[in-house]
C-alpha cells in the first residue's frame, strides 16, 4: 500500500491499511490512521496526528512550522480528525506558544484547492473552505460553516455554526451562527436561509430566528438589544446560540448590516 518512491521515517506510526502513493514524505512524529489515503506528493511533517479514512491529494503540505515570526521552534502539533478530503496544494500549519501550541482539525470537513490554515486554527466538523480561502492564525471556524472561494479570513475571527460567508470576501469581524456574511470587508446580510434549511431546522424555529435578527441587528447597539429580548425567545436554543457566541467574546467585532445607524 506504500509506493516504493515515497520516503517514510521508520519512527512514523502507519496503520497498515493506509494508502501512500508516489513520491510522498512522511517525518517521524506523524501518525496517520485507518483506511487513510495519500495520492501523491504529500509532505506531512511535525508532530502531526491524522485520523481514519482521511483524503489527501497531491502536494498537500501538513506540519511545516508556522509562518509566525514569534515562533522559536517550541513543540507544536497538529490534531486532524476523520473522513476529511483536502484537496491539491492544501497547507495547514502547527500551533505556537501564542496559541496552545496546537491546530485542530474536526471530521467530515472539505478543504479545496490551494486552501490554508495557519497556525493555532481550531475548525470544527461538516466544513466546507471552497479553493483559495486563506485562513489567518488563531481562527475559529465552527460545525457546518461554509466559507466561499478566494476569501481571506483575518486572525483571531470567528464564524460561527452554520454560518456562510460568501465568495471573495474580507473577513475582519466575526460572523454570527446561522449569519450570511458577503463584502469586501464582511457585512452580515441576513440568516444563512438555505443552510438552516439544509440542516432541517423546523419553519417554525427558523421564524423564531428571522425575529431575533431584525429585532437584535436593526441598529449599531445590537448588545443592548440582545438584552431586551423577551425571555421566551431567550429560551429558543438557535436564539441561544446566537447570544452565547456574540456575549463569549465581547472585544471581537461583529458582523453587522451596511449602513444601519
Amino acid at each position: 500500500m506504500i509506493h516504493p518512491t515515497s520516503i517514510i521515517d521508520s519512527n512514523a506510526k502507519i496503520s497498515k491499511d493506509v494508502e501512500i502513493g508516489p513520491y510522498c514524505v512522511i517525518g517521524q512524529d506523524v501518525e496517520i490512521g485507518s483506511k487513510t489515503r495519500l495520492h501523491s506528493h504529500v509532505s506531512i511533517k511535525g508532530n502531526t496526528k491524522i485520523g481514519k479514512n482521511n483524503e489527501i491529494f497531491p502536494f498537500v503540505s501538513i506540519g511545516t512550522p508556522p509562518q509566525d515570526l514569534k515562533y522559536k521552534g517550541e513543540n507544536n502539533s497538529i490534531v486532524i480528525g476523520d473522513n476529511n478530503k483536502f484537496r491539491e496544494y492544501v497547507n495547514i500549519n502547527p500551533g505556537t506558544s501564542q496559541g496552545g501550541t496546537i491546530t485542530k482539525l474536526g471530521s467530515n470537513n472539505l478543504l479545496m484547492v490551494y486552501c490554508h490554515v495557519a497556525h493555532d486554527c481550531d475548525l470544527g466538523n461538516n466544513i466546507v473552505l471552497a479553493n483559495n480561502v486563506q485562513v489567518g492564525g488563531h481562527v475559529i471556524i465552527e460545525d457546518n460553516a461554509i466559507v466561499g472561494g478566494s476569501c481571506a479570513i483575518h486572525q483571531f475571527s470567528r464564524i460561527g455554526n452554520l454560518a456562510m460567508v460568501g465568495g471573495m470576501t474580507g473577513v475582519l469581524s466575526d460572523v454570527i451562527p446561522y449569519g450570511l456574511s458577503l463584502g469586501n470587508r464582511n457585512n452580515l446580510v441576513g440568516l444563512n436561509l438555505i443552510g438552516l434549511r439544509r440542516a432541517k431546522v423546523s419553519n417554525e424555529n427558523i421564524k423564531i430566528l428571522q425575529k431575533f435578527y431584525d429585532m437584535v441587528f436593526c441598529n449599531k447597539n445590537f448588545r443592548s438589544n440582545v438584552e431586551n429580548i423577551d425571555t421566551d425567545m431567550k429560551e429558543n436554543k438557535y436564539v441561544q446560540t446566537i447570544i452565547d457566541f456574540i456575549n463569549s467574546d465581547k472585544k471581537r467585532p461583529i458582523s453587522l448590516p451596511e449602513n444601519i445607524k
